[in-house]
């Protein structure tokens, strides 16, 4: 597994191969583009650090915005390179809606859109019981030993 940004200290490098870390979103987004353009196997995990760190936390709903309009252009740079057996999830580790008062992360759910070459357009799935439904899915995906929580929705958007 290559990770960019903070996550193989959030997994204390266990399972990571290569990490790379960034100082924000455009580092972490060019890389992500640059690894999708190369060959390889594996899994790819990425943390976008600003939208929670300069935005979410410090309430910037505008700055929130422009960071999400930014990462929607790298987005679809993204989306067009991979290839024919790829596919490419973009959620988030938790809410932290840079709207609600307060500093904290918030309750409200998480995004998560699920596509590439080989996914079913328009696939709704809903509102999902856990977060670990995300890990369930890419263990069916990479045939590993499926965690003990979440249900895998593969089958739902694999076309």
């Amino acid at each position: 597994m290559l990770t960019i940004g903070k996550v193989d200290e959030l997994f204390a490098g266990r399972g990571v191969t290569e990490g790379f870390h960034t100082r924000d979103n455009a580092e972490g987004e060019a890389l992500l583009c640059d690894l999708v353009r190369t060959s390889g196997e594996g899994l790819v995990f990425a943390n976008l650090v600003d939208f929670d760190q300069q935005y979410g936390h410090r309430n910037d709903a505008a700055g929130f915005g422009r960071a999400l309009e930014q990462f929607d252009g790298r987005a679809a740079e993204l989306l067009g390179h991979l290839r024919s057996d790829e596919m490419c999830l973009i959620t988030a580790d938790h809410g932290n809606d840079p709207t609600t008062p307060g500093t904290d992360h918030t309750r409200e759910y998480a995004p998560l859109l699920v596509a590439g070459p080989r996914v079913r357009p328009g696939v709704d799935l809903g509102t999902r019981e856990t977060f670990a439904d995300v890990a369930a899915t890419l263990a069916e995906a990479f045939g590993v030993t499926r965690p003990a929580s979440g249900r895998s929705f593969l089958r739902q958007v694999r076309a």
